[in-house]
């Protein structure tokens, strides 16, 4: 699963990929909670073990994708 986040004040977007067997609606609440609860920082783990810490309070927007998403590449329609 693919996760992008928009930073604010900065064109960079983070890109996570994500484990794909994490359940989508427990990320989705995660981000939610981290959000509404202002903690300090969003703690996820991408699908190689790395830890990826985001300042909550700087996250301008997250797009979940879905577990089973294919990547285009190319010029196909």
């Amino acid at each position: 699963m693919e996760l992008r986040i928009g930073i604010a004040d900065s064109p960079q977007v983070i890109e996570i990929e994500l484990d794909h067997e994490v359940d989508r609606s427990e990320v989705v609440s995660q981000v939610e909670s981290a959000l509404k609860s202002g903690d300090e920082v969003l703690r996820l783990v991408d699908k190689k073990g790395r830890d990826w810490m985001v300042p909550a309070t700087r996250i301008a927007y997250v797009e979940v994708g879905t577990a089973d998403a294919e990547r285009r590449i190319g010029f196909g329609a």
